[in-house]
């Protein structure tokens, strides 16, 4: 199996979804299930039903994590330099509309758009490795394409 590139903040985060899902969600719903079992009869209580619904969701996410952390490759953006690569803080200007933009660049794990973490996967970041300051980018999205600058380039 490949390694799954993450950054220290996002494989600490996965963790400690892990461990509350282990130490409080999953106590939290067997409790739950043996209440319900006690109401009687289970083909017609929704409780139970909806409680073992819960479990399995629970249980899937653990398996999951688990699956993730173990494959994590944790890289620490503040040792690298350089060209934009996996970790870097990038900020953009958009040549059509001069809207800046900054972004990090992250595992698929740990991405989320509306908190300025792209995938390292997306089209903007494939498009953006190897690149430098003052570099302009072609990227082909969904939307159409859209130009981009490359103003800075920062590893903490």
């Amino acid at each position: 199996m490949d390694k799954i590139p993450m950054t220290p903040a996002g494989h600490n985060a996965l963790e400690v979804e892990l461990k509350q899902l282990k130490s409080v969600e999953r106590p939290a719903i067997i409790k739950a299930i043996a209440e319900a079992r006690e109401h009687g009869d289970l083909s017609e209580n929704a409780e139970y039903h909806s409680a073992r619904e819960k479990q399995s969701f629970i249980e899937g996410r653990i398996k999951e994590l688990e699956g993730v952390l173990s494959l994590a490759e944790v890289i620490d953006p503040a040792k690298l330099t350089g060209t934009i690569k996996f970790g870097a803080r990038v900020t953009l200007v958009d040549e059509d509309t001069d809207e800046e933009k900054t972004w990090q660049i992250v595992g698929e794990h740990e991405a989320n758009v509306e908190k300025g973490l792209l995938n390292i996967k997306s089209p903007i970041a494939r498009a953006l490795i190897g690149k430098d300051v003052g570099d302009s980018v072609e990227v082909r999205t969904p939307g159409g394409e859209k130009s981009y600058e490359v103003l800075d380039i920062v590893y903490s």
